[in-house]
């Protein structure tokens, strides 16, 4: 499999959705940006200590369920909210608050300025599928099919498992493995079978716990280092370097 950049025993690829397929992770960081300083600016006062849409974005929130992300970073602060319900209205004082209002900030950024795909994923998903290959979309998102059919990338996955079929499953989110090993299971295929594409820390950290059989991480950002810290077997800037594009 070396005109896809793979090991010959790699058989699925697992894609995560947000800075891997689409440019949608820049939207979401900017989202929880604009929910936490909002809520940091009312607790604090004018003192408040911004979120940093890059440092804390990649270090708490990125990859993560939503309402992990909310936890893990107001923990980062030294601040602990209820969980409140799921359905709790957005900005309530509660974690699923707080991420409901981000889940409403993305969405009207994304019905705004649309989504985009990155060209160098779709086409090396073309020549992944084109070698045979299985593949699935495994993201935290509950938006993850919607954003799928507005680039027109359904079609390139034959199993997905985001944050819709991950609550019906109870599945624990990333950097837990629990999400890409159901991916691997519904294709019919071993951990070791599979190679995982991420861009967050988090999902580094999950394809390591899951012992996958190869870990591409995807550097939008200039974390080159952090992903192979964090157990990427290799970082690109794009898929399309990994060959079988052309």
């Amino acid at each position: 499999m070396t005109q896809l950049g793979l090991p010959d025993d790699i058989h699925a690829c697992l894609f995560d959705l947000d800075g891997v397929v689409t440019k949608t992770a820049v939207v979401h960081a900017a989202a929880w940006k604009e929910m936490f300083d909002a809520y940091l600016r009312e607790r604090d006062g004018e003192d408040y200590r911004p979120f940093d849409a890059a440092a804390d974005y990649d270090e708490y929130v990125d990859g993560r369920p939503r309402a992990d992300g909310v936890r893990t970073f107001l923990a980062s602060r030294g601040i602990d909210l209820p969980d409140g319900e799921p359905d709790d209205p957005p900005g309530a004082q509660t974690v699923h608050g707080l991420g409901n209002r981000k889940n409403e900030l993305v969405l009207q950024k994304i019905r705004t300025d649309g989504v985009e795909a990155y060209e160098g994923t779709l086409r090396y998903l073309e020549a992944v599928r084109a070698h045979g290959l299985s593949t699935a979309i495994v993201s935290s998102s509950a938006n993850c099919r919607d954003v799928l059919r507005s680039i027109g990338a359904e079609h390139f996955f034959d199993v997905r498992i985001d944050g819709v079929v991950a609550a019906e499953r109870k599945l624990p989110g990333k950097p837990n493995p629990d999400t890409f090993l159901a991916a691997a299971e519904d294709l019919g295929v071993q951990p070791s079978e599979a190679a995982v594409f991420e861009d967050a820390l988090a999902g580094m950290d999950a394809g390591r716990a899951g012992r996958f059989g190869y870990v591409v991480g995807v550097d939008r950002v200039g974390q080159t280092d952090a992903l192979y810290a964090h157990g990427a077997d290799i970082v690109v800037k794009d898929l399309a370097e990994l060959g079988g594009t052309e």
